[in-house]
């Protein structure tokens, strides 16, 4: 059984980001006195698909209303001001990204604690560009414009209980800035390259898709031009002997060529990266080199190659950890254990969920509970621990129910996950005249039966 290998990479800012919430916490009602003593929050403005003003100006609009605005800075959507036409015509939303990790020993950052860096952009409508093969052989790869709408939210839509996502964030943010200040690679070694592991299911493909999707949005200033290269692993093995070395080659060429462009981004995504690079153990077993060695050594020299270019990096999963060649393995910076979600994290997705179906009215009398918001696992937690604390016309039964639920989906990935509300509505006798009790009854029975149809 392979020990999962887990982020190792520490935050040098957590000790300080500690210290200032001590400084600016929320019982001390005055302004800090030392102003680079904030914290930066990310605010991401995405801009309507007619909208032609330049992002220099929506910024410059937008922390002007920050500004103007005793603003309490907690995750999410803020509206776009009615009372600026600018910004009202031009922008489809305004959302604050990344503050939980800041207040977890406050409840929201006020104001004056804050330094807002406003992030402004405009989502990509086309599709997958398909990077055709010759002579019946698979696409090698596809290709997006990021960021892509076919990726938007998605970075929201992933839950985990560790703080992957933000440490995945930094450790990108750290390996760009290192490139960009020129520090000596002979002295301090990093290769820009991402492996995520674990179970099939657990979001591992997405994550990647969406770490890519989150970084052209932050860097879009640096980086104008962004693209994520979905590498097809599987075409690269051809029907001619001693040909896959060479395709991987060609492939890597065409992504030579794109990180050529200085203000473009690349970002490289090779899926099962096993299929690639788990190939050289195993034919060593046999008394001729095969292809598949050629495939891992060209696989190898062609990302020892994309070291010394800035603009790209190299984000890959697998299934199967222990069957990687240990040199790709030794290459990769950050070797993340993705694993099945954790009871708060399936509680979490559960919620997520069930907000839609109630947001689109499939579950349609819970118009009957509109007052009410089905509450995070914390504040779960907390309620039912002090019941005395719970409003009197608080429906605790459908808490109970919808922890019962997440409880009931203990080993299910989060890919199953996201399918239980849509099979549990197909098992309604009359899904047309559903609460949101006998749903989540519904959905209980149906993560039973769908645990007991999992293979041993």
């Amino acid at each position: 059984m392979t020990t999962p290998m887990e982020i190792s990479l520490q935050n040098p800012t957590d000790t300080a980001a500690a210290d200032t919430s001590q400084q600016n916490g929320v019982a001390d009602p005055s302004p800090p006195i030392f102003t680079n003593h904030k914290y930066l929050v990310s605010v991401e403005v995405c801009l309507k698909q007619s909208s032609t003003a330049r992002a220099d100006d929506i910024r410059s609009a937008v922390e002007r209303m920050l500004e103007k605005r005793s603003l309490s800075y907690m995750d999410g959507p803020i509206p776009v001001p009615i009372d600026d036409p600018f910004l009202e015509d031009n922008v489809e939303r305004i959302c604050i990204c990344d503050t939980d990790e800041w207040v977890q020993n406050l409840d929201i950052l006020l104001f004056w604690q804050v330094k807002p860096v406003v992030h402004v952009f405009q989502l990509c409508e086309e599709g997958p560009c398909e990077e055709l093969g010759g002579d019946g052989q698979l696409s090698s790869f596809n290709e997006w414009i990021l960021p892509a709408k076919e990726f938007d939210g998605m970075w929201e839509s992933l839950i985990y209980e560790s703080n992957i996502k933000q440490r995945l964030l930094r450790y990108s943010a750290s390996a760009l800035l290192f490139t960009e200040k020129c520090v000596n690679p002979f002295l301090v070694s990093w290769n820009r390259i991402i492996l995520l592991h674990g179970p099939p299911g657990t979001g591992k493909t997405s994550l990647c898709k969406a770490l890519a999707q989150k970084l052209s949005i932050r860097f879009n200033s640096r980086y104008p031009q962004c693209q994520l290269v979905e590498v097809n692993a599987h075409s690269l093995f051809s029907k001619w002997f001693s040909e896959s070395g060479k395709l991987v080659a060609k492939l890597f060429q065409k992504i030579q060529e794109m990180v050529e462009e200085e203000n473009n981004l690349v970002f490289v995504l090779i899926d099962e990266v096993e299929s690639l690079a788990a190939a050289r153990k195993a034919a060593l077993c046999g008394s001729e080199p095969s292809d598949s060695i050629r495939v891992v050594n060209a696989l190898l020299t062609q990302m020892d190659k994309l070291k010394s270019s800035p603009n790209v990096i190299i984000l890959t999963t697998s299934n199967i950890t222990a069957a990687i060649d240990i040199a790709f393995v030794d290459r990769a910076d950050i070797k993340a254990y993705v694993g099945p979600p954790t009871l708060q994290a399936r509680y979490e997705i559960l919620r997520s969920c069930l907000q839609e179906l109630i947001r689109t009215e499939i579950i349609s009398n819970f118009q009957d509970f509109n007052h009410l918001a089905l509450p995070n696992y914390t504040t779960l937690k907390d309620r039912l621990n002090t019941p005395e604390i719970l409003e009197t016309h608080t429906p605790l039964h459908l808490y109970e129910q919808l922890l019962e639920a997440a409880e009931a989906c203990e080993g299910l990935s989060g890919r199953a996950l996201r399918k239980l509300p849509f099979l549990a509505h197909g098992a309604l006798v009359n899904p047309h005249t559903c609460d949101l009790s006998k749903f989540l009854c519904t959905m209980i029975d149906t993560a039973k039966r769908v645990r007991c149809e999992l293979p041993d």
